[in-house]
C-alpha cells in the first residue's frame, strides 16, 4: 500500500519512545501497516490539515482541544502508553463521537506488585538495614538482629484501590496465607469477593492491617487523602506501602509518622520527581527508597507495543479495542495523576 491508503498514525509518546515501546520486529510492523508520523505532543495543531485529516489513531496523550479534535474526522482511538489517563483533553467530546481513550498501564501491574512484595519483605525482615548494618561492621547476629521482626505469613493485609495492581498484588500475596481486607469506594462488594479478598472501609484497612498497600489512582476526590489522622490510626509497626501516585499521600505527615517511630514505609513515587538532594525523606530512617522504577522494565514497555498493535488491528476490522483498558465515562474526567518525566 502507498502511505495515502496505509491508515496513519500519529506517534506522540513523549517521554516513552517508539523504540522503548515496540520491539524490533513490532515495530517493523507498525511502519509496514501504518503510515506513522511522529510529532511534538505539544504542537499537534501544528501538523497541518492533511495529516490531521487523516489520522486514525494517536499513539501517545497528548493535549487536544475540541477545536484539534474537530479537524480529525477520521480519528478512532488515542492509546495511551503512560500508566494514568491524564486531564489534558475534552473527553465529552470524544464520548460523544465514539473515540475510544485507551491505557496499556496494565502492562505494570505485575512488576509494581512484585517490589511491592519485596518492600513488605524488606521492612518486616529488616533487610535493608541489616545490609547496611553488616557493610558497617555493626551487625547483630541471629535473634539479637530480630527485634522488630515479623512475619507477612498469616498477618492482616490492607489494601487501598483494587485495579489492575491491586489484583496483581493479591496473586503475589496469596501464598502467605494473609487476611486480606481491601477499600475501594469504586467497586461493589461482589467484584471483590471473587477475587478473593474481604470488602473494607478505610477506617478498617487502615487500623487493622500489619501491611498496607496504596495503589489507588489520584482523583479529583481523593488527592491528599491519607493523612496524620489515618497515619495515627495505623497500628504501632505496621508498614505502609505507596506504590500509585505521592499526590495520595500528605507526604509530610507521612515523614512524620515514620520519623516518630509509628510506622515504617516504602515509597517508589513523590511529591517531586526527581527528587531534589536535600529532600528530608532521603535520610529518614524506616523508610525505604525507589526512584519511581518499580514498573519501568523492558519487558512492561514492550507490552505495551504489542496491545496497541493488537487494539489497532482490531478497530482496523471494526471491532472495539479489547487488548487495552478503556476510559469510562463515568470517570476519566475525575482523574488528577501527573504524567511521568522519566521512563
Amino acid at each position: 500500500m502507498t502511505n495515502v491508503e496505509r491508515p496513519l498514525a500519529i506517534s506522540a509518546p513523549e517521554p516513552r519512545t517508539l523504540d522503548l515501546i515496540f520491539s524490533d520486529q513490532a515495530r517493523a510492523e507498525l511502519h509496514a501497516k501504518y503510515d506513522v508520523v511522529e510529532a511534538d505532543p505539544e504542537n499537534i495543531v501544528g501538523l497541518g490539515d492533511e495529516i490531521l485529516g487523516r489520522a486514525r489513531y494517536i499513539i501517545g496523550q497528548p493535549p487536544l482541544s475540541a477545536e484539534t479534535l474537530a479537524r480529525m474526522p477520521v480519528l478512532r482511538s488515542i492509546l495511551n502508553v503512560e500508566s494514568n489517563l491524564l486531564n489534558n483533553m475534552p473527553y465529552d467530546v470524544l464520548f460523544q463521537r465514539g473515540i475510544h481513550v485507551v491505557t496499556t498501564g496494565q502492562v505494570f501491574a505485575e512488576p509494581v506488585a512484585e517490589i511491592g512484595l519485596g518492600f513488605a519483605l524488606a521492612l518486616a525482615r529488616g533487610i535493608v538495614d541489616a545490609d547496611i548494618d553488616f557493610r558497617h561492621g555493626s551487625e547483630l547476629w541471629g535473634g539479637e538482629g530480630n527485634a522488630s521482626a515479623r512475619l507477612i505469613a498469616g498477618s492482616e493485609i490492607g489494601i487501598i484501590g483494587f485495579g489492575d495492581l491491586g489484583k496483581a498484588l493479591r496473586r503475589v500475596l496469596s501464598g502467605f496465607r494473609a487476611r486480606i481486607r481491601v477499600f475501594d469506594p469504586w467497586l461493589p462488594r461482589s467484584i471483590l469477593e471473587e477475587n478473593g479478598v474481604e470488602p473494607a472501609s478505610l477506617e478498617d484497612v487502615l487500623t487493622k492491617s500489619d501491611f498496607v498497600f496504596v495503589v489507588a489512582a489520584v482523583t479529583s476526590e481523593n488527592k491528599g487523602f491519607l493523612g496524620a489522622e489515618a497515619f495515627a490510626g495505623m497500628r504501632r509497626g505496621a508498614a505502609f506501602i505507596l506504590l500509585s501516585r505521592a499526590d495520595v499521600v500528605d507526604f509530610d505527615a507521612l515523614m512524620a509518622a515514620v520519623s516518630s517511630g509509628h510506622i515504617v514505609a516504602a515509597s517508589d513515587v513523590y511529591p517531586e520527581e526527581p527528587l531534589p538532594p536535600d529532600h528530608p525523606v532521603r535520610s529518614l530512617k524506616g523508610f525505604i527508597r525507589s526512584a519511581h522504577r518499580a514498573g519501568a522494565l523492558d519487558s512492561a514497555f514492550k507490552k505495551m507495543g504489542d496491545m496497541v498493535l493488537e487494539d489497532m488491528d482490531l478497530m482496523d476490522r471494526g471491532l472495539p479495542p479489547m487488548r487495552c483498558k478503556r476510559a469510562e465515562r463515568e470517570t476519566v474526567s475525575r482523574m488528577r495523576s501527573k504524567p511521568v518525566a522519566v521512563n
